[in-house]
């Protein structure tokens, strides 16, 4: 699978992207991604490395691994 460049959300994007990621969900479901994807514009393979990079950083500042195994927050 060929990676997207990475991209950098707008403003207004990354509202969207940041409620979903506080207050619904850090690990979004396929449907969920889609639609979140639907809402800022954005492919659904961008949304999931925002959310992969979101995710790494929320746990770097939680003082866990970047990585979770099978932990789900």
């Amino acid at each position: 699978i060929a990676m997207e460049k990475a991209v950098i959300p707008t403003e207004e994007q990354l509202e969207i992207l940041e409620h979903h990621f506080c207050k619904v969900n850090k690990h979004p479901d396929p449907t969920t991604l889609c639609l979140i994807a639907a809402e800022t514009g954005l492919s659904e393979e961008q949304t999931l490395q925002w959310f992969k990079q979101r995710l790494a950083e929320w746990r770097k500042s939680e003082g866990l691994p970047s990585e979770s195994g099978s932990v789900r927050d």
